[in-house]
């Protein structure tokens, strides 16, 4: 009997999963049977329809928006992967309004997201290379330098550049990283230590008055390399002025010119340089030099802030020098991530 009354109770009511799966169905059913009879479902949704023509049109436009007014195209550009998430509301808001013309038009900010950004989903990373080189924007305020020294270096890079060094921190710096680097230079307040000799060191001057930029020869088992280490200004979001990035403008033109100065073949630069690959502020160091993470990397690599990565700002890029994988290091004492690429030289020319 108890056998039995067990049957006819899995009978009729079925399992967990199966249950859940039966009311799913009727679930769908019945709001596909409401869409069926309604007529209005071709007329309603105008301004989702709108909404979503008009996000598709700022991804694809938008090197066309000016940045006459307050930077508003340099703006857009820093934070564009993330009016993707546009397209799930919109279409939540397209299904709860029963609209069939906002639904369809959810399709076109869709489309442009991911022509913009879907290769970046993927995984390009490969095996090998043989040089691995980090970046690191250290805040001044870093209330553990030791700490994040050893951080940096326990992820094996060969060459490790900081930023915003401060000079009551630089020794404590070279004090955690003596024992992996048994090379290095420091100006202004950025440096570079290297575990192969360096040569040519000297500052590059990004017209700022002060020396936040800098290039030395690396001469690695496998070639010398030009590394280059920048920390373009800062920009600022205010109500009355926008987006108040033209020190840092000019700072990345005079940036790129001496980068496309360089005499040696192979470049490499690392740094934070407070905007992403899509502004086009950065076109004249951008348009010479690959990104690392967008060759070789998986995901967008957001660094900064630490807290809530948004965005790109702190790069590896490389002219002459092939890109095997890249990737973003955990958290330490700054508000930025320290981010790490494998590099190949030996197969550049």
């Amino acid at each position: 009997m108890a056998q039995q009354a067990y049957m006819t109770e899995t009978a009729e009511g079925g399992s967990g999963p199966e249950r859940r799966r039966d009311r799913f169905r009727r679930l769908l059913g019945r709001v596909v049977s409401g869409w069926r009879g309604d007529r209005r479902i071709w007329r309603r949704g105008h301004v989702l329809t709108a909404l979503a023509v008009l996000v598709a049109l700022v991804m694809l436009l938008h090197a066309q928006i000016p940045n006459a007014i307050g930077n508003l195209g340099s703006l857009i550009e820093t934070f564009l992967p993330w009016l993707g998430l546009f397209v799930p509301v919109l279409l939540l808001c397209g299904f709860l309004r029963r609209s069939a013309t906002a639904l369809i038009a959810v399709l076109l900010p869709a489309a442009v997201w991911l022509n913009l950004f879907g290769g970046l989903l993927s995984d390009k990373s490969a095996t090998g290379g043989d040089l691995t080189v980090a970046t690191h924007n250290v805040n001044a305020d870093n209330p553990d330098p030791s700490g994040t020294a050893r951080d940096v270096a326990a992820s094996g890079a060969d060459v490790v550049a900081l930023e915003e060094l401060t000079a009551s921190a630089v020794p404590v710096y070279e004090k955690a990283l003596a024992s992996t680097y048994k090379y290095h230079a420091v100006e202004g307040t950025v440096g570079l230590w290297s575990k192969d000799p360096l040569t040519g060191v000297k500052a590059v001057d990004i017209k700022l008055g002060w020396t936040r930029a800098m290039r030395a020869t690396v001469a690695a088992p496998d070639g010398q390399v030009a590394v280059y280490v920048a920390h373009l200004p800062s920009v600022r979001v205010k109500m009355e002025a926008g987006f108040t990035a033209r020190q840092r403008d000019k700072s990345a033109d005079a940036l790129g010119e001496a980068i496309a100065d360089e005499k040696l073949p192979r470049k490499i630069l690392l740094g934070d340089l407070n905007g992403t690959m899509n502004d086009r502020a950065l076109n004249a160091v951008t348009s010479q030099m690959r990104s690392t993470q967008g060759a070789a990397g998986s995901g967008f690599g957001f660094s900064w802030p630490a807290s809530f990565p948004m965005a790109r700002i702190d790069q590896i890029m490389v002219q002459g020098v092939e890109p095997v994988s890249s990737w973003t290091l955990p958290e330490t004492g700054s508000d930025h991530l320290p981010v790490a690429a494998r590099v190949n030289l030996a197969t550049s020319s």
